[in-house]
């Protein structure tokens, strides 16, 4: 008997290789996600100028880089329709910087307004790199300050906004949001704070995303890394033994072999 539904992911059409170089701009989700890409030693750039939560301060963000046409994959992952306008300029502003609340009105992106931020943030890549991979996302994460129901509007209104932009070539769609709400369902897959996602649950998020989007080399290299990384993070009782200097050394020459193997990885 079958106790969950399991969500299905749509072939994307292309395949992630190892140690590529990569960019992560959006919610504290696109943070996680990154973060564990940094940690397998890929060339990953994540959240350059902070958090950014909807598609308007994605965009600033990405009009703000520098970006190299060596750029490959691009992760995109939205967290909230909502944005904050400076009353004095109309601008909307990606950081309030502290500043009071009494400066700024609240608005809701409509999904048309959503779409056109999303497609001029994937022109500005492509114009970069053509074949760039853009893969968009909806953080699962939901937003209590606006109430239960308005957040699922918010979450609604962003993954119409996707659908919209889902046509164009190169671009897919990796459904986080639905992993958590759909197929796990449950809050023994949250922190205490029962909103953000626990360790366990962003880990099988990775282990879904690895089956869909790695190729078979970057799944071996995962395997070669794996044992080098465990032994880099051993805290040793005794950092000046013999025997752990020992292991030190054999595993920075089995890092060497690596690098020589695979020239991009990250050190």
């Amino acid at each position: 008997m079958d106790f969950r539904t399991i969500v299905d992911i749509d072939d994307p059409g292309f395949r992630i290789i190892p140690c590529e170089e990569m960019l992560f701009v959006g919610s504290c989700f696109a943070d996680s996600i990154g973060s564990r890409f940094k940690e397998e030693k890929f060339r990953a750039v994540v959240n350059p100028y902070g958090v950014m939560y909807n598609p308007a301060s994605i965009l600033h963000t990405i009009e703000r880089m520098e970006l190299s046409p060596s750029l490959r994959t691009t992760f995109i992952t939205l967290g909230t329709n909502h944005v904050y306008r400076l009353k004095e300029t109309g601008e909307i502003v990606d950081n309030c910087q502290k500043r009071p609340q009494s400066m700024f009105t609240e608005e809701e992106l409509s999904v048309d307004e959503c779409a056109d931020y999303l497609m001029q943030a994937i022109s500005i890549l492509r114009d970069i790199n053509p074949e760039m991979n853009i893969v968009l996302t909806v953080s699962p994460i939901r937003y209590r300050k606006y109430g239960y129901h308005d957040s699922q509007l918010s979450k609604a209104t962003l993954l119409l906004a996707i659908n919209k932009v889902l046509d164009n070539s190169g671009i897919s769609y990796f459904p986080a949001y639905e992993i958590l709400n759909d197929e796990l369902r449950d809050y023994r897959f949250y922190k205490p704070d029962m909103l953000h996602p626990s360790d366990q649950t962003v880990e099988y998020i990775w282990e879904r995303l690895v089956e869909t989007f790695f190729s078979d080399e970057a799944r071996r290299f995962l395997e070669e890394w794996r044992p080098l990384k465990q032994a880099l993070g051993h805290k040793p009782f005794d950092p000046q033994s013999e025997e752990y200097k020992a292991l030190m050394d054999k595993t920075m020459l089995k890092i060497a072999e690596l690098k020589k193997k695979y020239p991009t990885f990250a050190v």
